[in-house]
């Protein structure tokens, strides 16, 4: 499968990294937290826009359900078991969301540490910038 890296500042190699350095893991998507995806490993460009679609979708959602249910719209971590794959999404700095593809073989607990130690690793290079939509709009 083709590795779509689309990301302006390079961060490609992050997730090759991850995808590498982890058991059983597929692919990453670095996206911001509205679906605009900013690095990729191990997708194709169709791949990569739908995972990043379904990756924002299911942040809101999540955000949401904190929001409304819990003590705010932070969210930590959304993992779904799916037949055939394990998708984590998880907060990659001020207005990003890393997702993470594996096979159902993968450890959860494992994706999750590697996951959060990358983010922690380089947070601040992964923060999307606020778009100005005023300046957008002339």
């Amino acid at each position: 499968m083709a590795s779509d890296n689309t990301s302006g500042s390079d961060l490609g190699w992050l997730l090759e990294d991850l995808v590498g350095r982890v058991p059983f893991t597929r692919a990453a998507v670095l996206l911001s937290s509205d679906g605009i995806k900013r690095a990729v490993h191990g997708l194709d460009v169709e791949g990569a826009d739908h995972l990043s679609a379904v990756s924002s979708g299911l942040w809101s959602i999540v955000r949401s359900a904190g929001k409304h249910f819990g003590s705010g719209p932070q969210a930590r971590q959304v993992v779904a078991e799916l037949d055939g794959a394990l998708l984590f999404v998880t907060a990659a700095g001020r207005g990003s969301v890393l997702a993470v593809l594996a096979a159902p073989e993968a450890d959860p607990g494992v994706i999750g540490f590697e996951m959060s130690r990358m983010i922690q690793q380089v947070a601040k290079a992964l923060e999307t910038p606020a778009r100005n939509t005023a300046s957008a709009a002339q």
